[in-house]
């Protein structure tokens, strides 16, 4: 987990951006002006940056080179609608770890953000553990959770389904046909898991509703056979 302070002046998608974080596990402070930034950030607290270029009140540069001036040892990540070469090198030059257009998928913004976590030492997320055989779940410190074969079905095509996996996917997984199956039966299966891995060992299952779509396991998870 890394505490990572969000500079986005649009609110949808500063809203957007900090449910998503948050749901990888991430403590986030969120901001929309660099006079906020500079208000919240807590030098030595705060180890990522993600932020925006063109603001009301100045530029994202001009903040990322101040920082970097002061000597702080923090890891930022430029997000922005400016995606032209000439722009993204300038942004590397000009002290940037990383330079993203907008357009990224979340898949590819969230491993940025790992990868630049484990390049400044900041400590990992446990891992939870899905086996086969035994067909179990393994939270990070606690012991196995037995799983039905339903449940082992829907578990694993949510690990290794990617940042989304969608309802047909899973309905496929367990092996029904998308167009007869009862929607109602898959939001009562993942109820009934959260309540399964909540009353043995009190953690909440990571896995975001991902509205309209699908769903997505937000923590790091290890696959057995």
């Amino acid at each position: 987990m890394a505490k990572l302070i969000l500079l986005e002046d649009e609110p949808v998608l500063r809203e957007e951006l900090t449910e998503f974080f948050c749901e990888a596990g991430h403590d986030v402070s969120a901001v929309g002006t660099i006079q906020d930034f500079l208000r919240v950030f807590v030098p030595g607290l705060h180890a990522i940056a993600v932020i925006d270029l063109g603001l009301p009140d100045g530029d994202g540069m001009d903040l990322i080179a101040s920082l970097r001036a002061d000597g702080h040892r923090l890891g930022a990540i430029v997000l922005t609608a400016r995606d032209a070469t000439a722009y993204k090198i300038a942004g590397l030059a000009g002290g940037a770890d990383h330079y993203l257009p907008k357009t990224v998928s979340l898949e590819e913004l969230a491993a940025t953000v790992s990868a630049l976590a484990r390049r400044l030492g900041i400590q990992e997320l446990p891992r939870w553990l899905l086996q086969g055989s035994p067909r179990q779940l393994v939270p990070p410190g606690f012991a196995p959770i037995a799983l039905s074969g339903q449940d082992h079905t829907v578990l694993h095509a949510l690990a290794t389904g990617g940042a989304c996996v969608t309802r047909e996917a899973i309905v496929n997984a367990l092996g029904e046909n998308w167009f007869d199956y009862d929607q109602r039966r898959l939001d009562t299966q993942m109820r009934r898991l959260r309540r399964k891995v909540e009353e043995a060992c009190g953690l909440s299952l990571p896995i975001s509703t991902l509205r309209g779509v699908g769903f997505r396991f937000h923590a790091p998870i290890d696959v057995q056979p």
